[in-house]
């Protein structure tokens, strides 16, 4: 324990030591005092005691009339107040000896009676079989015990215990007496009741053995279940053995702050999937954080948003930590909780575009990059392959936005439908009102397609001085709706698209989307409506405008599809397959 004296050591000890291991947890949190601020992951901590071989019940037949003391003869063990008691005992009765094992050289105390036999220094096994014979074991410490052998190999051989209250001396016994003040008269009075008292004094005997549990089997198989963890598990989990009951940090925005404007999110979507597969889930909303705790001292409010961070992992000890566009949580912070919490794997998703020639792609581009080399995995809603800045070393994966039962539970294809053609846009899902003077290239396409489409009922919000809709505003409005369409800002790119499309033909919409993003690797045209420019759609919606029973069947099997093969769940568990790296036998259309 030298080098664990001062707070910095043993913060030390913390960073560098995969394990930590205490003769008691008195020791233990001896070693805590004075980091109650430092998040320590508890599974670098672990208590093995000492052991001893546990007696049987028969030798408590074979029990003399003797009180024992077995350590050093000093105050710091309590030896001044036992041999002054111990002459008031045995006066008072004959009948009864002490056994006195020990020596000490530094201080003299002593002790004079024809009935205390002073043994000075005994071989271990001489000791033992001088507890099997004792009646009454006295371990009466002054200092703090990090253990004690005494008491424990007194218990272990049937010994009647008394023991202080200090240190990890009651973590030895499991039936014994124990005094919270030391003095003669308390001594006294508790070794007489078990001198008096046959009856309680044979109960503590018996119990003493009966429920000994610190035999050398017991500690033994202790450690070498950690042998077996640190060689075998040494990269599993930090809480649970089993893939199927994963605790979940999921970091992400869940709009809490918005009043359920933004409830229908991906972020929930994946946190449902987490939820559904039998998961326990801890959903951190890091932009509510970062906005409710922002100061002057902390302007975005990162600072306080790590340190709750850390605070979270330390009491929760997520197997697996999934953030979602959680800008602010640093990568610095990433790779402190990786050396903290080996075990730990943590991935990242994101659902912005990507394309060159798209909204924010600097910016985006650095968002991903950012925390790239620090996490397990990448999952985006763009194809990776569409994506030449991205690092081809590491784990790195499409996903498609998920579709959600819960969420999803309109099926227009079944009634027929006053709107042909649904489409919402907003300048930004946080803003939520549209932006004075802000325009894009959506706005040219849908007015342009409107224009050449005359005879469809076009139903268009966020453009036009016509405000966007939100939540169940929304739900509400496309459930009127044959068609929607599925168009994202900037050139089309491989796979992408906002989490609209969810909405769209999770609802039982036709699903309008351009040809270039190359959904036909998953859909075909029985199920989905593919379109090269406005032209082209503009004929397509005219047509399924006209034909009702085209365009339920359309709607129903792209509903069908989607929900079957694109829901939360699956996307829930290829996050963890592929951030674990487990060997599994799942298969996943978006994959192929």
């Amino acid at each position: 324990m030298d080098g664990s004296k001062s707070i910095n050591d043993r913060k030390f000890l913390l960073n560098k030591c995969y394990k930590i291991i205490f003769n008691s947890n008195w020791s233990k949190k001896r070693f805590l005092e004075g980091l109650e601020n430092k998040f320590v992951n508890s599974n670098k901590l672990a208590v093995f005691y000492q052991s001893a071989k546990k007696g049987s019940i028969a030798l408590l037949k074979n029990k003399d009339k003797w009180i024992t003391f077995v350590g050093k003869l000093n105050k710091a063990k309590g030896y001044d107040i036992f041999s002054k008691t111990i002459v008031k005992i045995l006066d008072k009765y004959p009948g009864w000896k002490a056994k006195i094992i020990g020596d000490e050289k530094r201080e003299k105390i002593k002790l004079s009676h024809k009935n205390a036999d002073i043994l000075g220094f005994k071989k271990h096994g001489d000791v033992i079989k001088i507890f099997k014979k004792t009646s009454i074991a006295v371990a009466c410490s002054r200092w703090e015990e990090p253990f004690g052998r005494t008491s424990l190999e007194a218990s272990a051989n049937g010994c009647a215990v008394i023991i202080t209250n200090k240190g990890g001396l009651p973590e030895t016994v499991t039936n014994a007496k124990i005094l919270n003040n030391l003095s003669v008269k308390n001594l006294e009075k508790n070794i007489v009741q078990l001198i008096t008292n046959v009856k309680l004094r044979k109960k503590l005997q018996y119990l003493s053995v009966k429920n000994f549990n610190l035999t050398h089997e017991f500690v033994t198989k202790s450690i070498d279940n950690y042998r077996s963890e640190k060689l075998i598990n040494i990269n599993k989990f930090n809480t649970k053995k089993s893939i199927n009951n994963l605790r979940i940090l999921h970091i992400t925005n869940f709009n809490e702050r918005l009043d359920g404007r933004l409830f229908f999110n991906t972020g929930r979507r994946i946190n449902n999937g987490f939820i559904r597969l039998g998961h326990s889930v801890l959903g951190f909303s890091d932009r509510d954080i970062q906005k409710y705790y922002r100061s002057l001292k902390d302007l975005k409010g990162a600072k306080i948003l790590n340190e709750k961070l850390k605070k979270t992992c330390y009491n929760y000890k997520p197997d697996l930590i999934i953030m979602g566009h959680a800008d602010l949580i640093s990568a610095n912070q990433i790779e402190e909780l990786k050396d903290d919490y080996p075990n730990v794997k943590i991935g990242q998703w994101f659902l912005d575009p990507l394309n060159k020639k798209g909204p924010d792609f600097s910016r985006n581009k650095e968002r991903i990059l950012d925390k790239i080399n620090v996490v397990d995995s990448t999952f985006l809603t763009t194809s990776p392959t569409a994506l030449n800045f991205l690092p081809r070393d590491k784990n790195i994966h499409y996903i498609p936005n998920p579709s959600d039962k819960s969420f999803e539970i309109l099926n227009n294809y079944e009634s027929s439908c006053n709107v042909d053609v649904f489409f919402a846009l907003s300048h930004g899902v946080h803003r939520g009102v549209l932006k004075s003077g802000k325009t894009d290239d959506r706005v040219n396409f849908v007015n342009h397609l409107m224009n050449i489409t005359p005879d469809v009922k076009f139903d268009i919000y966020g453009l036009n001085n016509v405000q966007p809709i939100w939540a169940d505003h929304y739900f509400k409005t496309i459930s009127n709706a044959k068609m929607g369409l599925n168009l994202s800002r900037g050139e089309a790119i491989k796979y992408y698209s906002s989490d609209r499309i969810t909405q769209i033909i999770g609802n039982g919409l036709v699903c309008l989307i351009d040809e270039k993003t190359e959904y036909k690797n998953f859909f075909n045209d029985k199920e989905m409506v593919f379109y090269k420019n406005a032209s082209d759609l503009s004929e397509k919606i005219s047509k399924i405008s006209n034909d009702d029973k085209l365009r339920k069947m359309i709607a129903k099997n792209g509903k069908n599809k989607y929900m079957k093969f694109f829901n939360s769940n699956l996307v829930a568990q290829f996050i963890i397959d592929k951030t674990l790296d487990l060997k599994t036998k799942n298969k996943f259309l978006w994959e192929k």
